[in-house]
């Protein structure tokens, strides 16, 4: 929703969180003020999905709203809880929606919560619990953060999530829940993306076995709308990904186009239906790509001079080269 963040993380996959000053930080507020409401007015009608392992009956689906920090005063109430109401407004009669408010954790105060469960929020998810985030270096620190923040939800009447971050739109029941994940090797995005300053501090440990396209947060099964496991990431200008890793290309904009129509009009593309497989070595084919050269051009000298492979890397030059 928002650029605007607390902190500067080596292993933030966006150069663009990061504080703001001054006309860059009245800037970055009225872009994320300008534009949440036309986002979200080209939202489906319905947020639901549909999962045939539980049945046919459609499943409510989920919006995490995120930053940068969208918690940070200049944006809480003037961007978060107008967006809050909007959705919850736009979706109440048609299906319902879980409200997903995603933060670092480090800037919550009781208040907060009692707030965003006030407009509806089914799950504050804690981002921030790994040794990237200054001051959590230490295990001791993230526990001693895990013990403040969840005596302070389960004072607000909340309870614990007890599924992994990837499950998050599996749960029964009304909730308010509250979760903690972060990127600590071995979990989901222990890898790091090869993004931003994880990139360009040479942190990622990923390799070409490490498939971010085939996992949630990934490109698996975006174009699927109606079925369980479709997911887009929206940037606050409205540009829309398949990825929250991001593609170099936007698929659309939500200023100018709805969402459904948007993924409607890439049905049957080539690399789009490659990457929503899960299968991202395989979106060159139909111009003249082979599996054995994508996974050529997904290997790349870091900015530290080591040599690096990952998928990712790969779409990006299939990006650069304007075959998308």
């Amino acid at each position: 929703m928002s650029w605007l963040c607390h902190r500067r993380c080596r292993h933030c996959y966006e150069d663009r969180f990061r504080p703001y000053a001054g006309e860059e930080l009245r800037q970055v507020v009225d872009d994320a003020q300008g534009s949440f409401a036309k986002v979200i007015a080209n939202f489906p009608e319905q947020m639901t999905y549909l999962d045939a392992t539980v049945g046919p009956e459609p499943q409510q689906g989920r919006i995490i709203l995120a930053g940068g920090e969208i918690l940070l005063d200049p944006v809480r109430e003037t961007v978060l809880y107008p967006a809050l109401e909007l959705l919850h407004a736009k979706y109440k009669d048609r299906g319902g929606v879980k409200l997903i408010v995603q933060t670092t954790g480090d800037t919550l105060r009781p208040r907060m919560v009692e707030e965003l469960l006030a407009r509806n929020v089914w799950m504050i998810s804690v981002s921030g619990i790994d040794s990237f985030h200054e001051g959590l270096e230490q295990i001791g620190a993230q526990q001693a953060l895990v013990a403040k923040l969840t005596a302070m939800f389960e004072s607000a009447g909340m309870t614990a999530f007890g599924q992994i971050a990837d499950k998050t739109g599996d749960a029964e029941g009304a909730g308010p829940y509250f979760q903690f994940f972060g990127a600590q090797p071995g979990t989901w995005i222990g890898q790091l993306w090869p993004r931003g300053r994880a990139w360009t501090n040479g942190i990622s440990t990923a390799t070409i076995a490490d498939n971010f396209c085939n996992q949630w947060s990934g490109g698996l099964n975006f174009l699927q709308y109606k079925q369980k496991g479709s997911e887009v990431s929206v940037e606050p200008n409205g540009n829309v990904y398949p990825c929250c890793a991001k593609t170099k290309k936007p698929i659309g904009s939500l200023l100018e186009e709805p969402l459904e129509a948007m993924l409607e009009r890439l049905q049957g593309h080539p690399a789009y239906e490659a990457i929503s497989m899960g299968h991202p070595e395989r979106m060159g084919i139909s111009k003249g790509w082979s599996v054995e050269r994508f996974l050529a051009e997904s290997t790349v000298t870091r900015p530290d001079g080591s040599k690096y492979q990952n998928l990712c890397i790969g779409c990006d030059r299939f990006h650069d080269e304007g075959l998308i």
